[in-house]
Protein backbone atom coordinates (compact mmCIF):
# COMPACT_ATOMS: atom_id res chain seq x y z
CA UNK A 1 0.00 0.00 0.00
CA UNK A 2 3.07 2.86 0.67
CA UNK A 3 3.92 2.00 -2.57
CA UNK A 4 0.92 2.98 -4.44
CA UNK A 5 0.72 5.96 -2.52
CA UNK A 6 4.30 6.39 -2.95
CA UNK A 7 4.10 6.18 -6.72
CA UNK A 8 0.23 8.41 -6.33
CA UNK A 9 2.01 11.07 -5.04
CA UNK A 10 4.68 10.88 -7.60
CA UNK A 11 1.80 10.89 -10.48
CA UNK A 12 -0.17 13.78 -8.83
CA UNK A 13 3.27 15.73 -8.69
CA UNK A 14 3.65 15.05 -12.27
CA UNK A 15 0.32 16.23 -13.03
CA UNK A 16 0.58 19.36 -10.95
CA UNK A 17 3.81 20.19 -13.02
CA UNK A 18 1.94 19.84 -16.29
CA UNK A 19 -0.78 21.62 -15.42
CA UNK A 20 1.14 24.66 -13.94
CA UNK A 21 3.04 24.70 -17.61
CA UNK A 22 -0.61 24.61 -19.19
CA UNK A 23 -1.44 27.90 -17.49
CA UNK A 24 1.40 30.68 -18.72
CA UNK A 25 0.35 29.22 -22.57
CA UNK A 26 -3.17 29.22 -21.90
CA UNK A 27 -3.20 32.52 -20.85
CA UNK A 28 -0.64 33.22 -24.22
CA UNK A 29 -3.25 31.98 -25.93
CA UNK A 30 -6.14 34.77 -24.67
CA UNK A 31 -3.28 37.45 -25.94
CA UNK A 32 -2.75 35.61 -29.69
CA UNK A 33 -7.11 34.72 -29.59
CA UNK A 34 -7.45 39.18 -29.08
CA UNK A 35 -4.87 39.77 -31.80
CA UNK A 36 -6.63 37.24 -34.08
CA UNK A 37 -3.21 35.51 -35.06
CA UNK A 38 -3.94 32.69 -36.83
CA UNK A 39 -0.59 31.23 -37.68
CA UNK A 40 0.82 31.50 -33.64
CA UNK A 41 -2.43 30.24 -32.72
CA UNK A 42 -1.83 26.78 -34.50
CA UNK A 43 1.84 26.74 -32.90
CA UNK A 44 0.21 27.71 -29.19
CA UNK A 45 -2.42 24.73 -29.88
CA UNK A 46 0.13 22.42 -30.58
CA UNK A 47 2.00 23.26 -27.45
CA UNK A 48 -0.95 22.95 -25.20
CA UNK A 49 -1.38 19.61 -27.03
CA UNK A 50 1.38 18.15 -26.24
CA UNK A 51 0.94 18.99 -22.76
CA UNK A 52 -2.34 17.82 -22.78
CA UNK A 53 -1.36 14.07 -23.79
CA UNK A 54 0.87 13.96 -21.28
CA UNK A 55 -1.91 15.17 -18.67
CA UNK A 56 -3.42 12.89 -20.20
CA UNK A 57 -1.11 9.79 -19.92
CA UNK A 58 -0.30 10.67 -15.77
CA UNK A 59 -4.33 11.07 -15.28
CA UNK A 60 -4.66 7.44 -16.60
CA UNK A 61 -1.89 6.43 -14.41
CA UNK A 62 -3.23 8.21 -11.55
CA UNK A 63 -6.52 6.19 -12.42
CA UNK A 64 -4.87 2.70 -12.57
CA UNK A 65 -3.42 3.37 -9.42
CA UNK A 66 -6.43 4.54 -7.59
CA UNK A 67 -7.78 1.51 -8.80
CA UNK A 68 -4.98 -0.46 -7.16
CA UNK A 69 -5.56 1.17 -4.43
CA UNK A 70 -9.17 0.39 -4.50
CA UNK A 71 -8.33 -3.39 -4.48
CA UNK A 72 -5.92 -3.30 -1.67
CA UNK A 73 -8.69 -0.99 0.34
CA UNK A 74 -11.52 -4.00 -1.14
CA UNK A 75 -13.43 -0.11 -2.00
CA UNK A 76 -14.66 1.18 -4.60
CA UNK A 77 -12.51 3.50 -6.92
CA UNK A 78 -14.76 5.93 -7.89
CA UNK A 79 -14.99 6.84 -4.05
CA UNK A 80 -11.41 7.04 -3.56
CA UNK A 81 -11.11 10.59 -3.99
CA UNK A 82 -7.73 12.79 -2.98
CA UNK A 83 -9.83 13.60 0.27
CA UNK A 84 -11.00 9.97 0.99
CA UNK A 85 -7.47 8.98 0.46
CA UNK A 86 -6.07 11.81 3.04
CA UNK A 87 -8.55 10.47 5.93
CA UNK A 88 -7.84 7.11 4.99
CA UNK A 89 -4.09 7.35 6.02
CA UNK A 90 -4.44 8.20 9.56
CA UNK A 91 -1.36 5.86 10.26
CA UNK A 92 1.08 7.03 7.66
CA UNK A 93 1.27 10.91 8.92
CA UNK A 94 4.20 11.56 6.09
CA UNK A 95 2.10 10.46 3.00
CA UNK A 96 -0.76 11.91 4.66
CA UNK A 97 0.52 15.40 4.92
CA UNK A 98 2.31 15.41 1.68
CA UNK A 99 -1.07 14.08 0.09
CA UNK A 100 -2.91 16.54 1.92
CA UNK A 101 -0.46 19.43 0.49
CA UNK A 102 -0.67 18.70 -2.75
CA UNK A 103 -4.35 18.47 -2.84
CA UNK A 104 -4.39 21.98 -1.63
CA UNK A 105 -1.50 23.12 -4.05
CA UNK A 106 -3.22 21.35 -7.13
CA UNK A 107 -7.09 23.07 -6.50
CA UNK A 108 -5.79 26.76 -6.84
CA UNK A 109 -3.39 25.56 -10.26
CA UNK A 110 -6.76 24.07 -11.39
CA UNK A 111 -8.93 26.54 -10.65
CA UNK A 112 -7.07 29.33 -12.19
CA UNK A 113 -6.52 27.03 -15.64
CA UNK A 114 -10.32 27.00 -16.02
CA UNK A 115 -10.76 30.32 -15.39
CA UNK A 116 -8.06 30.90 -18.02
CA UNK A 117 -9.53 28.28 -20.40
CA UNK A 118 -13.10 29.58 -19.98
CA UNK A 119 -12.28 32.93 -20.94
CA UNK A 120 -10.70 31.58 -24.43
CA UNK A 121 -13.47 29.55 -24.70
CA UNK A 122 -16.10 32.97 -24.41
CA UNK A 123 -13.73 34.87 -26.55
CA UNK A 124 -13.63 31.60 -29.60
CA UNK A 125 -17.29 31.55 -29.22
CA UNK A 126 -17.74 35.73 -30.00
CA UNK A 127 -15.49 35.41 -32.71
CA UNK A 128 -17.40 32.49 -34.17
CA UNK A 129 -20.93 34.52 -33.15
CA UNK A 130 -18.98 37.62 -35.31
CA UNK A 131 -18.04 35.33 -38.24
CA UNK A 132 -21.02 33.82 -38.43
CA UNK A 133 -22.85 37.80 -38.66
CA UNK A 134 -20.67 38.50 -41.36
CA UNK A 135 -21.80 35.52 -43.60
CA UNK A 136 -25.19 36.13 -42.78
CA UNK A 137 -24.45 39.86 -43.89
CA UNK A 138 -22.67 39.00 -46.75
CA UNK A 139 -25.25 36.62 -48.16
CA UNK A 140 -27.98 38.83 -47.42
CA UNK A 141 -26.68 41.50 -49.35
CA UNK A 142 -25.62 39.17 -52.30
CA UNK A 143 -29.27 37.96 -52.25
CA UNK A 144 -31.53 41.05 -51.52
CA UNK A 145 -32.13 43.67 -55.20
CA UNK A 146 -30.19 46.74 -54.79
CA UNK A 147 -28.99 49.52 -56.80
CA UNK A 148 -25.77 47.34 -58.09
CA UNK A 149 -28.21 45.62 -61.20
CA UNK A 150 -27.14 48.15 -64.51
CA UNK A 151 -29.08 48.41 -67.75
CA UNK A 152 -27.57 48.37 -71.17
CA UNK A 153 -27.16 52.31 -70.97
CA UNK A 154 -24.91 51.64 -67.41
CA UNK A 155 -27.86 53.35 -65.44
CA UNK A 156 -29.33 51.26 -62.78
CA UNK A 157 -32.36 49.35 -63.56
CA UNK A 158 -32.93 50.54 -59.65
CA UNK A 159 -32.85 53.78 -58.14
CA UNK A 160 -33.61 57.45 -58.86
CA UNK A 161 -33.10 58.33 -62.74
CA UNK A 162 -31.33 61.58 -62.06
CA UNK A 163 -30.96 62.30 -66.19
CA UNK A 164 -28.35 63.63 -68.39
CA UNK A 165 -26.40 66.19 -67.09
CA UNK A 166 -28.00 66.47 -63.47
CA UNK A 167 -24.56 66.75 -61.82
CA UNK A 168 -23.87 69.86 -64.35
CA UNK A 169 -26.50 72.03 -62.60
CA UNK A 170 -25.29 75.13 -61.44
CA UNK A 171 -25.72 75.99 -57.82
Amino acid sequence: MASLMEELITVLGQEKEIYEKLIPISERKTAILIKEDLPELQKVTDEEQSLLDAAHAADRKREKIIADIGVVLNRDPKDLDLTTLTKLMARQPAEKKRLSELHDSLKPVMQRLVNVNQRNKELIENSLEMIEFNMNFIQSTRMSPGSNNYNRNASSSYGVDMGPGAFDAKQ
